[in-house]
């Protein structure tokens, strides 16, 4: 890489769908994962052989997102078909939330499950500009966060599962109490966003609009710190790189982001600040 560094490399390359992926999320035990595809389905892989464990085949949509339950035994994904499906650990289809439920009256573009073990609950988010907080085990919808002005396309939720925050067309970014589904406050990105990312070990939540993330105290309100792209000399692109997805490093050290020029960008955390 320019700045020296080793850039990784691809210890297995898992083939499988036919169409783009738009969704991966890894089982809290690391050895599964779940891909979400544009094919209209879903496929659970064991991580130490790249093999297709079970195809999940039932969305009549593209797959836009999915998310394990807190405690591995639900897969719960969502789709252009408005639909939320809920799976068991064997690929089978239990529960399909529509419209006389309650649900999303657009396309469902996130889902995401609470980490708390004693209230899991499932949140869900929309071109319809709503959000859901759902109790799955009565199939009801417990609060419906409305206040945006645009659809959302990127939610999540806080390490102690106490908090959610949501994101989209509108450039806002509203945080939620999802014990109460109190609207807490509303941050400003700058342009639509794409992904959030809380911090597993501060009281930082990572905003990616365009082509800069912007690390936000929670405390304060404030910006901690804006990352930028770099972008090298030579490259004749008309506008820089999106950011388009983060992911935090177990430990919080380290933070990940996917860009639209086909990089994967990380940054350190030194102290308050970060580092390329």
């Amino acid at each position: 890489t320019p700045n020296g560094l080793s850039a990784g490399y691809a210890k297995r390359s898992f083939c499988g769908h036919n169409h783009v992926i738009q969704d991966v999320v890894l089982s809290k035990d690391g050895k599964y994962a779940v891909t979400a595809s544009w094919d209209k389905s879903l496929r659970l892989w064991k991580l130490d052989t790249g093999k297709t464990v079970k195809n999940l085949v039932g969305h009549q949509g593209d797959v836009l997102s999915v998310t394990f339950s807190p405690d591995n035994r639900q897969i719960v994904s969502c789709s252009r078909d408005k639909t939320i499906k809920v799976w068991n650990a064997l690929g089978e289809c239990k529960i399909t939330l529509d419209a006389k439920d309650k649900n999303h009256n657009e396309w469902i573009s996130c889902v995401k499950y609470s980490p708390n073990l004693q209230k899991p609950v499932l949140v869900s988010f929309g071109w319809d500009k709503v959000g859901k907080v759902w109790d799955l085990s009565q199939q009801v919808v417990e609060f419906t966060l409305q206040g945006h002005q645009g659809y959302l396309n990127t939610a999540g939720i806080s390490p102690d599962g106490s908090i959610c925050a949501t994101a989209g067309k509108d450039g806002n970014i509203m945080l939620w109490n999802l014990n109460s589904g109190a609207h807490l406050f509303t941050l400003n990105a700058g342009g639509v966003v794409n992904a959030l990312a809380f911090s597993p070990n501060r009281f930082w939540l990572c905003a990616a609009a365009g082509g800069s993330v912007k690390v936000f105290d929670l405390q304060s309100t404030s910006v901690v710190d804006e990352l930028v792209a770099d972008i090298q000399e030579g490259d004749n692109r008309r506008s820089p790189a999106e950011c388009l997805c983060l992911a935090w490093s177990a430990d919080g050290n380290r933070l990940y982001g996917g860009y639209t020029d086909n990089h994967i960008r990380t940054w350190r955390v030194e102290s308050a600040q970060f580092g390329n």
